[in-house]
This record gives structure tokens, sequence and C-alpha cells, in this order.
């Protein structure tokens, strides 16, 4: 009783009731589930939607009324040290972002298999956030936000460009379509790298099996779109500095990533269990000081709520795809309800503006008469 008044009190904070008629209320399906979420946070909370203990018409809703009121924060990590700790320990025992850790995000995510992503994503595969200015449907934002990269950076035809956790290559394939430039991407799931090669076919740019440490050469321009939320805080510095080492003097490089409000070392335990293994979004202090030294600071940009929109869509284009991927035998009842957590969740933090999508552009020595800034 204790755990049920407990979590009934702490949601009523955030006008969710539980089993309430409001889309955004949650039905609870299984009395276990609140001693499951007092005795495992954030953890007990995911897997027992996972087995289907509870449901919200609105999930989404749901989590940006939750996190708006701070519940994480008072529920899940306000308890005692002990629910803290753990996390820091296996952070720091694990070493994620190692060359040898890193794999595991290839295996547990970006290595599920094509057909999800291709039924999901826009056509050129784009997997991070859109950009929703003047764009009304989800292809369209994506282009959007590849060109906005592109004007960014300057780019000009017979610019040389290395995309350092690239994907599938779809903002290379892009540039090379619309700028005219060379490139080369490096990621390090093979699925990505054999369709992205398909796709980048007749085109000046190569999809390499690389770890981002081990990039040789020199370009013109340096982007990163999504890939220091994986790098983890002990690896920022040497994330930066091999940025550095690859973009000409004259150059610029682009960052672009999800940003949070604190500083973290540790990896929250659902994400990091069923999503992405040792996954740290960065803080501005963390970026400020992994950069410093190495670059200039040209121009910072937050368009955070443009994930949400993202995140719905793809919601929308999972849920259209669904009967035949679950046809297919690869997929089944917890991997979609999973899968619909991981999304709906994510867009409620978006929501409630406790994630932000930072696109961040340096140069090595500043740019001459000042860098003008582009939206």
């Amino acid at each position: 009783m204790k755990a049920k008044q407990y979590i009934t009190n702490r949601l009523k904070e955030a006008d969710i009731e539980i089993n309430g008629s409001r889309p955004w209320d949650i039905t609870v399906h299984d009395k276990r589930f609140y001693n499951r979420v007092f005795a495992r946070g954030s953890l007990g909370l995911g897997e027992a939607y996972m087995d289907g203990w509870w449901d919200s018409r609105e999930l989404e809703e749901s989590f940006n009324r939750g996190l708006s009121a701070r519940l994480d924060e008072r529920i899940f990590t306000g308890r005692t040290l002990f629910s803290v700790l753990p996390r820091i320990l296996m952070t720091l025992l694990m070493d994620f972002g190692s060359k040898k850790r890193s794999h595991n995000i290839d295996a547990h995510h970006y290595g599920i298999g094509n057909d999800l992503y291709k039924a999901m994503l826009d056509p050129y595969m784009a997997y991070t956030c859109g950009y929703w200015k003047n764009a009304h449907n989800l292809g369209d934002a994506q282009k959007d936000k590849f060109d906005l990269v592109c004007r960014k950076i300057g780019l000009k035809p017979g610019m040389s460009v290395l995309d350092l956790g690239c994907g599938w290559g779809g903002f290379l394939k892009f540039a090379a379509e619309k700028y005219g430039i060379t490139g080369v991407g490096v990621t390090i799931t093979k699925n990505q790298v054999t369709l992205g090669n398909e796709m980048c076919a007749n085109l000046p740019v190569e999809i390499k099996h690389r770890d981002y440490r081990d990039v040789e050469g020199s370009f013109d321009r340096v982007v990163s779109i999504g890939l220091l939320e994986h790098v983890g805080p002990k690896y920022h510095r040497a994330f930066f500095e091999q940025a550095r080492k690859r973009v000409k003097d004259d150059g610029l490089v682009l960052m672009h990533t999800i940003g949070g409000h604190k500083s973290k070392r540790y990896v929250e335990p659902w994400t990091n269990k069923y999503i992405f293994p040792g996954g740290v979004v960065p803080s501005l202090e963390q970026i400020s000081r992994a950069s410093q030294d190495l670059f200039i600071m040209e121009d910072w940009h937050n368009f955070g709520y443009d994930y949400y929109r993202t995140l719905m869509a793809w919601s929308e284009n999972f849920d259209k795809a669904w009967p035949a991927l679950k046809k297919s035998g690869e997929y089944d009842e917890r991997f979609y309800r999973m899968w619909k957590y991981y999304l709906l969740s994510t867009a409620g933090a978006f929501k409630a503006r406790r994630l932000q999508l930072w696109q961040i552009v340096f140069s090595p020595k500043g740019v001459k008469g000042g860098y003008k800034s582009v939206r």
C-alpha cells in the first residue's frame, strides 16, 4: 500500500490520475506495477510498460506532464544515494565509450535490421532530428535539416567532407547531390555501411566501417550528426581532438547533438539496457570543456522542440509498418511496446523541454570577418 499511495500522490502532482478518463492518465492492469516502479525506478516503469502492466492513450503527453513536474528527479533518483550510485559505478566500470564497448550500440540498436528503419524513417534514412521551420512532413523536415547544415558550414562544389557517425550516409548523399562535395562517412554498424554505399552509388561518397577514432586524412569540413550522445563523457575530449585533427585550419566543424541541462556521467537504466548502451546526453558545460583550446565556437542553435515532431512522425510510421514487421517474424509484441515506449517517452521529454537539440558550429582559428549565423 505504501508504494501505491506514494506513486499515486506523485502522479497527481503532475495532473496524472491512475485509471482516469483523460488521454494522458494511465491505466494500471497489474497491481504489481506499484512495487516494481517504487523499487526499480525508471527501469521498472519501462519494463512494466513492456510487459503490459500499464498503458496510456497518449504516452508522450503523460511523459510531458510527468517530466514538466520533475517527477523523475523526485520519484526515481531522489530517494537515496543508493539509487544513483549503481549507475555511476556501472558507467565507470563498463567503459561504454571504448572501442570494444561501443559496438554494443550496434548490437542493441543500429544493427537491429534495415527493414525497421526503412519503414520508420524518410527516404534519406535520417535518424536524427528534422528541421520543421518550413516543413510540413518528415521527408521535407529531414531535407531541410541537411540543407541547413550545408548552409551553416558554407559547402561549395569540390569541398571534402568527413561525417563522423554517418549512419546510412543520408547527409553525404544529399550534400553530394545538391552541393557537389566529395565525402567520407564512418560508422561502426555493418548494416549501415552496406545500405549506405548502395544509397550513395554513383556519387563521390564512401561509407566506411570504422570507429571515429581511426579516421585519417584532412577535410575542408567535418560534421557529426547524432554521434556525440554515444561517445560518453570520458571520451568527449578525444572526440573533439579527432575533429580538430581532421579539419583544415580554415575549415568548419558542425556538431548536431541532443543536449541536457545537467552534466551527467551515468547512464539512465532503461535506455541503457534496451536502447542505447552507454548513451549519456552531454551538457553545455561538458561540450564547452571538451572543446576549449581546440576551437572557437561560432554559433549555437537550439531547435529541440522539433525533435518532438520528428519522434511523433517516426512513431506514426512505425505504427503503419507494424503489421508487416510483425508478420516477418523478427519482432514480437514486447518489442513493439518497447519501441513505442522509447519513441513516445523521448518525444515527451523534448515536448517538456527537458531535452534539447543543438547544432554547434566551430572553427579552428576563427572565421575571418566573423561568422554569419544561418537559420
